[in-house]
């Protein structure tokens, strides 16, 4: 096991996420939204760094190795391993991260709303999208939701509208 040493770092900053500097290097690269563990391995074998490491016990040349490595993805690993390979826009394969992933996902989801596809009018209803069954298990995230309300709070609530209904007749 690698001992800390003096200029040891608990946070390292990669990709605008802050990383946990006690973790090995493969394993706190994988914390970065859209880096899994197939292409966290192929980011420290590309920037020659071992995957063993730990994070904190890297230098600034190595931690600007690893996001060039990340950032460049499309130009110095292979295509298959990237997340957005021939994209709608422009025909060209890039690997997206952080907030860059979740913008295009966004922007996929409205565009396939936008032309009504069947995925797009599956996500307007919050209704499964792959395929999955229906019949009870889609119904359970969809947000606050009152509930059944007791028999005597309805009929409190009905005889108060009837007063008030009531009240308003005499004026006439």
């Amino acid at each position: 096991m690698e001992k800390p040493n003096e200029d040891f770092r608990y946070l390292v900053r990669i990709s605008n996420t802050d990383l946990d500097g006690n973790k090995k290097v493969v394993d706190s690269i994988k914390k970065i939204r859209g880096v899994g563990f197939a292409f966290a391995n192929a980011v420290c074998s590309v920037a020659g760094i071992e995957k063993g490491r730990k994070t904190g016990n890297l230098n600034d040349e190595e931690v600007k190795k690893i996001e060039d490595v990340i950032v460049n993805a499309h130009s110095k690993l292979p295509e298959w391993i990237l997340n957005r390979r021939r994209s709608i826009e422009d025909n060209s394969s890039k690997h997206l991260v952080s907030t860059d992933l979740s913008f295009a996902q966004e922007n996929d989801i409205r565009q396939m709303q936008k032309i009504r596809s069947y995925r797009g009018i599956r996500h307007m209803a919050g209704a499964p999208v792959r395929g999955q069954r229906t019949r009870s298990n889609f119904r359970k995230n969809k947000g606050k939701v009152l509930g059944v309300v007791k028999s005597k709070a309805v009929a409190a609530h009905a005889k108060d509208a009837k007063d008030v209904k009531d009240k308003g007749k005499g004026k006439k």
